[in-house]
């Protein structure tokens, strides 16, 4: 869909404020729960099922998680299938959403649940330093997931064919030859089965690493093009913003762990808790992890903007194609509906990635 300047900022803006008023809503129930003394009921409910306190935390977070999840579900079925369609930008069918939705769940609850419990490990042994070796926990998690996503779940959501042998792919090779880098393969993936949206990555770390071009990508952009996205895509591996974000987000995550373990213990007695370790508490942890987060998150969104500036100069001078990166910009924009000059303090809080405009006058085009 390519909607004038009109429709593209008010699909953004009811983007943004469905999300802010989800996050907000999430944040309320979630301490109404604690304040009406629910999350007890949940934890007395959960040991009458069983007396193993780590079974009990399982049933306690299925609790809290069904009724936290039916109270996301409203703005997360909004603006993930009503607003797309309305505006022209999704194929999913109503089933096809929630089998994705399921899907996802199904697929995270092996992950999650084991670290649920070895946190808990960790809350019960370690007293107040549970949050350095939980720390260290996502840390190694978050190594292991950039590995294996590429090769294991993303392929559970799309279907991912190697790119025939043309003159694009050795073009892709050619810019991967070129600064000693070696990649799994080279694929295209169905992303035209959930949305009409255009996106490429350069996924994985290590031995995983793959090129990955949606379809809708190589459906409606020009060689020239598709080099370009390429090209950007690079740029993050040799100006090592992969790892450069892995630590930062290490970081962060020490740091905020750290003064979320403060902000929990001190927090306790508000709502009649006594013990850290409490099952009926633990919600509160998230209050305070949520919080963190979205203070945080403007300064890794300008971390993440500056990351877009220097893949998007990489790209340019890796091709010496400007006019490609325009026209790229430009199509990206129309396709994904992105709004070209959104509000400097919108754009500071919320926007991992700069405006249009922005990067086609830093790349020393004109729109």
């Amino acid at each position: 869909m390519t909607g004038t300047g009109h429709d593209v900022k008010r699909y953004q803006r009811t983007k943004l404020i469905v999300s802010l008023a989800g996050g907000f809503v999430s944040f309320a129930f979630t301490l109404f729960l604690l304040a009406s003394g629910i999350t007890r009921q949940f934890e007395q409910a959960a040991f009458a099922l069983t007396p193993n306190i780590y079974l009990a935390l399982l049933l306690f977070s299925l609790f809290f998680g069904t009724v936290s999840s039916a109270a996301s579900l409203p703005f997360s079925f909004f603006s993930g299938f009503i607003l797309e369609h309305r505006y022209g930008m999704s194929n999913q069918s109503f089933a096809q959403w929630c089998w994705e939705g399921f899907k996802g769940m199904l697929i995270s609850l092996p992950i999650m649940l084991p670290l649920a419990l070895l946190g808990y490990f960790f809350l019960v042994t370690f007293d107040a330093l549970w949050w350095l070796p939980v720390a260290v926990m996502v840390f190694i998690v978050s190594i292991g997931l950039s590995r294996i996503a590429p090769v294991l779940i993303l392929p559970l959501f799309y279907t991912l064919t190697p790119l025939e042998d043309s003159p694009l792919k050795e073009r892709i090779l050619q810019l991967v030859r070129s600064t000693g880098m070696t990649v799994e393969g080279i694929y295209t993936f169905n992303l035209s089965k959930t949305t009409k949206k255009a996106n490429a990555a350069f996924t994985g770390i290590g031995r995983s690493k793959r090129i990955l071009l949606g379809d809708t990508l190589m459906e409606n952009f020009t060689p020239d093009e598709i080099e370009t996205v390429f090209a950007h895509e690079l740029g993050h591996y040799t100006h090592g913003h992969i790892w450069k974000g892995i630590v930062t987000g290490t970081l962060s995550i020490f740091i905020g762990l750290f003064l979320t373990s403060l902000a929990y213990d001190a927090s306790l007695s508000w709502f009649g808790f006594t013990a850290v370790t409490q099952l009926a508490a633990l919600p509160l942890l998230t209050l305070w992890l949520g919080l963190y987060s979205l203070v945080t998150s403007p300064l890794s969104n300008t971390l993440s903007r500056r990351h877009e500036f220097e893949a998007d100069r990489y790209a340019v001078e890796r091709t010496g194609n400007r006019p490609a990166f325009v026209s790229t910009m430009n199509k990206l924009a129309s396709m994904n509906l992105a709004d070209r000059t959104p509000h400097p303090l919108v754009e500071f809080l919320f926007y991992s990635h700069p405006s249009i405009e922005k990067r086609i006058a830093a790349a020393g085009g004109t729109v």
